[in-house]
């Protein structure tokens, strides 16, 4: 875990009004951020090729967001320069019967990545104390429990050699609706328009109420939330990829020594 004005410590409380959403830190613009932006990205193109070489840990990266959030577009810019043979992602939509048929947590442990791989979520399994509790899909009593089930579940991962971070993007619902507005108005983004997501934002407030305790129950030294910035993309895309660079960093990883004495071998 590293420090970050965007973490959420361990055992704080939350409030997501507190936290702007339009925020650029100490950027003025996206052309002062490009810089610094485009280092992290090379830098994280040279961190996938050691994790993938030592083969020590896994990098699981989740991705929480309101509709229009920004998922597919920080996981478009953020993984761009990355090895598609060392990086998976899963998109986590409405269960199947067979995924309903298990417990939850069921087809998440399906799709973590393994040893000197990165997996990237859309969604995750925090959809189970998220939409599931907004809609009543369960009952408070099941839920409830699923946060300690959650912890649990990323300890055993953290123990066994994952590295994990979770960011939730927080947009303003005013930029929401100008991102579900020009989904609308344009006829190369109309496909990315779901009706669903109208009736989805009357339950803006409860979902901000669900966030808060998922972000507050959730954010541990082993698996830290972010709550990035995300009206402005070129910020987001700075601060995902900013953490993801100093959090690899500290790994110290190194490349594995060739099993072999390579130093009598002669290629003629």
């Amino acid at each position: 875990m590293i420090e970050s004005p965007y973490l959420v410590a361990p055992g704080s409380k939350v409030r997501l009004s507190d936290h702007r959403t339009d925020d650029t830190g100490r950027f003025k613009d996206k052309a002062e951020a490009l810089t610094d932006t485009q280092k992290n990205l090379a830098s994280l193109e040279e961190l996938q090729e050691l994790l993938y070489a030592e083969a020590r840990h896994a990098v699981l990266v989740v991705f929480q967001a309101m509709d229009a959030g920004g998922k597919d577009g920080a996981i478009k810019h953020v993984f761009s320069g990355l090895d598609p043979q060392g990086c998976t992602v899963t998109s986590f939509k409405t269960p199947t019967p067979l995924e309903l048929a298990h417990d939850f947590l069921w087809r998440i442990h399906a799709a973590v990545p393994p040893r000197g791989m990165f997996g990237i979520f859309n969604r995750s399994h925090y959809e189970s104390v998220l939409v599931e509790r907004v809609k009543d899909l369960v009952p408070e009593q099941v839920w409830k429990k699923r946060y300690d089930h959650v912890n649990e579940f990323e300890r055993m991962l953290a123990e066994e050699g994952m590295v994990i971070l979770k960011f939730f993007l927080h947009v303003s619902k005013d930029e929401q609706k100008k991102r579900l507005e020009s989904r609308l108005n344009d006829p190369h983004k109309q496909w990315k328009f779901d009706v669903g997501d109208i009736e989805e934002r009357r339950h803006w407030d409860e979902y901000m109420e669900a966030y808060q305790d998922a972000l507050r129950k959730c954010s541990q030294e082993y698996a830290p939330w972010y709550v990035v910035p995300a009206d402005r993309k070129w910020f987001r895309n700075w601060v995902i990829s900013d953490v993801l660079v100093k959090t690899l960093d500290r790994l110290e990883m190194n490349y594995r020594k060739p099993k072999d004495d390579l130093s009598s071998v002669v290629i003629e």
